[in-house]
């Protein structure tokens, strides 16, 4: 008699089954990163509209002369943040010495991060001596809807 050699059926879906595992682990590993990139992008994004809104006011007293619509050409940079939204920039109406960065089209577990974050120099971290927030925004808008807004200067 003929010795076959050959893989079962068995081993052949061991093999595909421990595959499967390993695919859904790495999938997730990378929806991670990715997502974790994302966060530092728009931290790094608000922090180079904040040098520069402040650069280019640095001159004057407030930032009533704000323009969302011109602002983004003047700092080099676009409004299109990582999440499909935007981000706005604008005077604070109760008090022309602050501006307001909105970050739109969150959803619910984004907005929540970025409320949670310490954003260094925003006017409400630092006046709670580093222990809140400093951002400000409602997280429970339909779908990817949710606003973050976080306000500077003095």
């Amino acid at each position: 008699m003929k010795q076959e050699s050959g893989r079962s059926m068995v081993e052949m879906m061991g093999v595909l089954a421990i595959m499967g595992v390993i695919t859904v682990v790495a999938i997730a590993g990378i929806n991670s990163a990715m997502n974790m990139q994302k966060h530092q992008t728009v931290n790094d994004e608000v922090l180079q509209m904040v040098t520069q809104v402040r650069s280019i006011f640095s001159e004057y007293d407030d930032y009533s002369n704000i323009n969302n619509s011109t602002i983004f050409g003047a700092i080099g940079m676009s409004n299109q943040n990582p999440y499909g939204g935007t981000y706005e920039i604008s005077v604070n109406p109760s008090n022309a010495r602050q501006f307001i960065i909105s970050i739109t089209g969150l959803s619910k577990s984004d907005c929540e991060y970025f409320i949670t974050k310490g954003w260094e120099g925003s006017v409400g971290y630092e006046m709670s001596g580093r222990t809140q927030s400093g951002a400000a925004g409602d997280c429970n808008a339909s779908g990817n809807q949710n606003v973050v807004r976080i306000t500077y200067g003095e």
